[in-house]
């Protein structure tokens, strides 16, 4: 079927909405319009109302609440009319009676009463994409929504202010304004150039790391010697986090996040100690870490003053989490398996519990810097649990996705770093084949992971993960209890 529909833009400063209907899909309208523009007068008229109407009503003298049943009275001095009631012959009889007065309807989830749509919309800025699929899918219209909020970039209002500026001074005819925009804009579309020198830096950066790790580790721990000998007799350890490392690494590429956690949870099945468990983690990390942050920060993702936050208290975080570990791994191990199964679980839990929020509300970071330390100390401790705490954390307070991965990304390198040369002065380099595994397993699921990325439904992939670490913590703490 055609979409005969023709897109709109109104300015509501001074329209009079009607909303019959004070329930769940009236509550939702009414937020919708005073989210694109909070001086819209809006009518609503019902015999009930949800406890949250009279809340909006304390910020928002446009709101008008009227508690009790529709009138004829009430489409005096309407520009548009939404009706959001479940009665199918009220609605057909304010669906007429709107007509008959030259007024436009809305009726939620009934298309064939709606004179117009209010479409899913996207906001950043100066620009607004409104999204309709001819009232036939509202759910694709949404996920749609969801998308273009997280691909558009927050400063994409600050390009059109510049291309704006750059119009008005433009001095000649609409040709060669037109043909002057268009060679100013071409270097948009030219991302060739600007990837492989993105990935060149990158390489360098890695390359730059390793040698580092590398060669502190050859130069104050491990003698050639010690190679010869690790190689002729590799233990049989090395396979298995072999495969861990390709699974966790195939997790966090797909998602996100969970490779920590992921890793912790199957190693702490094999019986490794803690401190061997988090040290090789986390050295592995460092890698992965340093090039995600980085590529994030030459792509602008990242809140410089949200970074200063959560690394240095991260770091601290990092070095007490790594020392704690190191001496309850080593003298109270009995103790500690359950406990940090228990925190596993505990992520796990909060993990769900995000992917099955349906909507987030924008609210105010408070304590930074101990969502930074308290991210840092757990997850050194417990081997994860950087992104499932300080992500989640911020995600749920409605910050933008895009500065929330890329600021956390590069804190992440810190914090990894920190952690890492802690356990390389304490413990050395004796679970070197730990190490190697997992960094090993990572790299071989690497490409595969980046095709996966994006993919999956998130909601989904969230709950799986989720239940897989708590299944197998749980049977850790029963099995020690």
């Amino acid at each position: 079927m055609k979409n005969t529909l023709f897109p709109i833009f109104l300015k509501t400063t001074h329209s009079n909405f009607l909303i019959v209907g004070g329930g769940n899909v009236g509550l939702e309208k009414t937020k919708t319009l005073l989210k694109q523009n909070e001086l819209t007068h809006i009518t609503v008229v019902s015999i009930d109302f949800k406890p949250e109407f009279f809340e909006l009503q304390n910020t928002h003298d446009n709101l008008i609440l009227k508690h009790r049943s529709f009138l004829i009275e009430d489409l005096y001095q309407m520009d548009l009319v939404v009706i959001a009631t479940n009665n199918t012959v009220l609605n057909q009889e304010i669906k007429a009676l709107a007509n008959s007065k030259g007024l436009l309807v809305n009726a939620a989830d009934q298309p064939d009463l709606c004179d117009f749509y209010l479409g899913s919309i996207v906001t950043k800025g100066q620009l607004k994409i409104a999204i309709s699929t001819n009232g036939q899918s509202p759910v694709l219209a949404r996920r749609m929504r969801e998308y273009l909020e997280e691909e558009v970039p927050d400063n994409v209002s600050d390009s059109i202010e510049h291309l704006n500026q750059y119009r008005a001074r433009h001095k000649g005819n609409l040709r060669e304004k037109l043909n002057s925009l268009n060679r100013v804009t071409s270097v948009m579309t030219n991302r060739n150039y600007e990837r492989k020198q993105l990935f060149s830096k990158i390489f360098r950066l890695t390359t730059l790391v390793l040698v580092f790790v590398l060669g502190y580790a050859l130069s104050n721990v491990i003698t050639f010697h010690d190679i010869q000998a690790g190689l002729a007799s590799m233990p049989s350890e090395f396979y298995y986090v072999f495969i861990i490392g390709f699974l966790a690494q195939m997790v966090d590429g797909a998602l996100g996040l969970g490779y920590g956690m992921t890793s912790a949870s199957a190693m702490m099945a094999m019986g490794l100690s803690l401190p061997t468990i988090s040290g090789s983690i986390h050295t592995a990390e460092m890698f992965s870490s340093a090039v995600s942050g980085y590529t994030h920060y030459k792509f602008k993702n990242v809140n410089k003053k949200l970074l200063l936050w959560l690394s240095i208290p991260g770091v601290v975080g990092a070095i007490l989490g790594s020392l704690f570990v190191i001496y309850i791994g080593s003298e109270y191990e009995y103790i500690a398996y359950p406990f940090v199964a228990l925190y596993l679980m505990i992520i796990a839990i909060r993990l769900i519990s995000l992917a099955l929020r349906n909507s987030v509300i924008r609210k105010k970071v408070k304590y930074v810097g101990f969502l930074g330390f308290s991210g840092g100390f757990f997850d050194a401790f417990g081997g994860g649990g950087w992104g499932p705490i300080v992500t989640s954390t911020l995600l749920t307070k409605g910050r933008p996705t895009r500065y929330v991965v890329g600021t956390v990304s590069l804190a992440e390198f810190f914090v990894t770093f920190a952690a890492s040369m802690v356990f390389f002065s304490k413990l050395g380099f004796g679970y070197w084949y730990i190490f190697l595994g997992l960094a090993l397993g990572g790299v071989f699921a690497a490409p595969l992971a980046a095709r996966l990325a994006g993919r999956m439904p998130k909601r989904i992939s969230y709950i799986c993960v989720g239940l897989l670490v708590f299944v197998a913590s749980l049977r850790i703490v029963i099995k020690f209890i």
